[in-house]
């Protein structure tokens, strides 16, 4: 049976008096991956940055409706916004790692929370980057900068800095739009790998990405969820004109 693990209701968001988000439902199942496609501009990063509050970041931002994930508002007064994005991790579109030791990247959020134990983090270290098929290429050099490490592996630390926090959900916001297409490949390869422990949430221009790794799709338009179903159906037999158009490539 699925299980709803996150959902929009009515989600509004503005920068300053433009209105980017126009009331988005859309909910995600847990153990499913969801891609969020649509013309640059659409809203599907701002979308997809609502749902661990990366837009409290950007001043003039007000956003309403609610954002529920196991039956909380993720915009609550009481909400713990740093606990939330442990929960709810983030990888971006340009490989972001810190300027560290690899292997300093993927211990950076437990060290965060406490813990020091160097047998635990040894473990968690060779865990998360093996569960981003990095490890190989990594494991005899954890202690160099990830900075010396090309695109594509500098991604999938960045992957295994989350994985290391041990999240419900993933969010990737165009995860290999700056990489090759074999690093790219590898990328995708990696998500699929982890869907059976995580729930994943990719905003993607790609639209054959979009049809390989996902099992749901959604079509953002100017701010507006136009139609949300699965990837198949959407590919093949959209419900709206302006999703077909999309995906043939008519406009966007």
């Amino acid at each position: 049976m699925t299980e709803i693990l996150l959902s929009s209701r009515d989600l509004h968001l503005y920068y300053g008096k433009k209105e980017a988000l126009n009331g988005i439902d859309l909910s995600f199942n847990k153990g499913e991956i969801t891609a969020l496609i649509g013309p640059s501009g659409c809203g599907k990063s701002t979308f997809l940055r609502s749902l661990n509050r990366m837009n409290d970041l950007i001043p003039g931002v007000t956003i309403t409706g609610s954002v529920m994930y196991k039956g909380k508002d993720i915009y609550s007064p009481k909400t713990d916004v740093v606990e939330l994005r442990k929960e709810i991790g983030m990888v971006f579109q340009q490989p972001n790692p810190f300027p560290f030791s690899i292997y300093e990247n993927v211990i950076y959020g437990l060290k965060l929370k406490g813990e020091t134990d160097k047998a635990v983090l040894d473990r968690v270290v060779e865990e998360s980057l093996k569960a981003a098929s990095v490890w190989d290429d990594v494991k005899d050099k954890l202690h160099q900068s990830a900075l010396s490490l090309s695109g594509g592996q500098q991604q999938r630390v960045c992957i295994a800095r989350v994985l290391a926090v041990d999240p419900e959900i993933i969010l990737l916001d165009e995860p290999t739009s700056a990489l090759d297409p074999v690093s790219s490949g590898k990328i995708e390869n990696t998500l699929f790998d982890l869907k059976d422990k995580y729930t994943m949430i990719i905003v993607t221009h790609n639209m054959s990405q979009a049809s390989r790794i996902s099992d749901k799709t959604a079509f953002f338009l100017n701010g507006d969820l136009i139609e949300a179903d699965n990837t198949k159906k959407i590919f093949l037999n959209p419900s709206k004109k302006e999703t077909e158009d999309y995906i043939s490539g008519r406009f966007g």
